[in-house]
């Protein structure tokens, strides 16, 4: 009931989020009764008031253009692979300069892949307009579970994985290799993809940064860690899963709402939050509209909160914060094919490892992405490379000016280290970035036919379980 009591009241604010909208804007300057006394604060008030009652939708990445050796450079976004939960989103850049253009086709390709824990992928808008001044960018742009139709099946932490390894492959498959990038949550899963393909004897990425991740949540544990472990796996399931009410086309959907997950965000920090809500009011009373702005836009990004699926969110709670079966050698992942298969992380040879702290992270401690590089004993010592951003934070260390004048450097130059040349040129396009004709993604027989004949099979439950399908 409380998703539904939720959205009766989400419902009941909005005509008067509206009327404060209208209200705020005819006590602006040049407006009706902008020249009345307090004018200037009854204005910041009621935009106020209409910026904590008004519902927030996904943001666009809205990255037109971008800066490549000086030039300006057109991105178009297009979706290469829509998955019933995920869309593999492609940045494409476009020049009539034929150097540059042939500058952008020699870039390294990139997988973003980013978290999907509350926030939409646009949360790493800042992250993918840096790496487009020189890779090929895409990422994967997770979609609000309430939108998704029970129809399309569960959604579990192994698809996750399964999810991942297909984006990979279509990559390779495309331009013959690319590297990977997972920021927070999924620095785990996809650790446990790249691990799978080497155990198969598949081709895996060139490199992998990961950056402020549980990989071993024990370490240095946070108030996110603490609350995982302090509760027990049916106390989340009976207290944080709902189900989505009649007026989504996920009904009846079992889901971890969005709502509830602000909700926690907020909680770390109230004070915070409503210091910078006062702020944002005086900076209206002076017409500071550049700090205003900025508070638009970081809560336009903030307040944007998606529902997960319940399944995928109990078993990263288990998997990932509770029985930690990743370090501990113990997780088990259900391949699209049905089988369950060990995650070997030992098995990453060719794979350059690149890690990620914020020294004041207060999401992931020191040392839980660290960790990583204990469990990749494969890798050569040359090919592991770990930084730890003095003064930054969980955010810093992918967004703002931490990120781009101290981590991204690192990035760009670990990836280059790592890159090799592309797939001879097919069929070039015009202007585009690619020297490649598209592909399609490898076959999953021909994946099959690679995988060692030990592979464990999966057990009667777990062949049972509803599985979400492509499109």
């Amino acid at each position: 009931m409380l998703y539904q009591l939720y959205e009766a009241q989400r419902s009941l604010m909005e005509p008067f989020a509206d009327f404060a909208q209208a209200a705020s804007k005819l006590y602006g300057q040049g407006a009706v009764f902008g020249q009345t006394p307090m004018a200037q604060r009854m204005a910041a008030g009621y935009d106020l008031i209409y910026r904590l009652g008004k519902d927030y939708e996904k943001p666009e990445f809205g990255i037109k253009t971008v800066k490549v050796g000086g030039d300006d450079v057109v991105v178009q976004e297009s979706v290469e692979i829509e998955k019933p939960f995920c869309e593999l989103r492609r940045f494409k850049r476009f020049t009539d300069d034929a150097d540059t253009l042939r500058t952008l086709k020699s870039q390294p390709v990139v997988l973003i892949v980013a978290p999907l824990s509350g926030h939409y992928a646009t949360l790493l808008r800042d992250t993918v307009r840096t790496m487009l001044q020189d890779h090929k960018v895409y990422i994967t742009d997770w979609t609000n579970a309430r939108l998704v139709p029970l129809s399309e099946g569960e959604f579990h932490l192994d698809d996750y994985v399964n999810y991942i390894e297909e984006f990979l492959r279509h990559l390779q498959s495309k331009y013959g290799h690319c590297h990977v990038i997972s920021v927070c949550q999924p620095t785990v899963p996809v650790l446990a993809a790249v691990s799978l393909m080497a155990s198969r004897g598949e081709g895996t990425p060139l490199s992998m940064t990961m950056m402020g991740g549980p990989i071993d949540a024990r370490k240095s544990p946070t108030a996110v860690n603490n609350l995982a472990t302090n509760k027990s796996f049916e106390w989340f399931e009976n207290n944080v899963i709902y189900r989505v009410p009649d007026n989504f086309p996920g009904v009846g959907r079992r889901v971890y709402p969005g709502f509830l997950q602000h909700t926690g965000f907020v909680a770390m920090n109230p004070d915070r939050h409503a210091s910078s809500h006062y702020d944002y009011f005086k900076d209206l009373i002076k017409g500071d509209d550049a700090s205003a702005e900025a508070h638009r836009k970081f809560y336009d990004e903030y307040n944007a909160v998606l529902d997960m699926d319940a399944d995928y969110y109990l078993e990263t709670i288990r998997t990932v914060f509770q029985q930690f079966e990743l370090v501990n050698g113990t997780w088990d992942v259900k391949s699209a094919d049905g089988l369950l298969e060990r995650v070997r992380p030992q098995d990453i040879r060719s794979t350059g490892l690149l890690t990620i702290e914020g020294e004041l992270d207060d999401i992931s401690g020191s040392g839980q992405t660290r960790a990583a590089h204990d469990l990749c004993t494969g890798v050569a010592a040359s090919d592991h490379r770990h930084y730890e951003v003095k003064g930054a934070g969980h955010y810093g260390i992918f967004s703002g000016r931490r990120w781009r004048d101290l981590v991204y450097p690192e990035v760009k130059a670990f990836i280059a280290a790592h890159d090799k040349p592309q797939k001879a040129t097919t069929r070039a396009a015009a202007t585009g970035e690619d020297a490649l004709k598209p592909a399609t993604a490898p076959r999953r027989t021909a994946v099959k036919a690679a995988l060692p004949a030990t592979r464990r099979k999966a057990s009667p439950a777990a062949a049972r379980r509803p599985r979400a399908t492509a499109r």
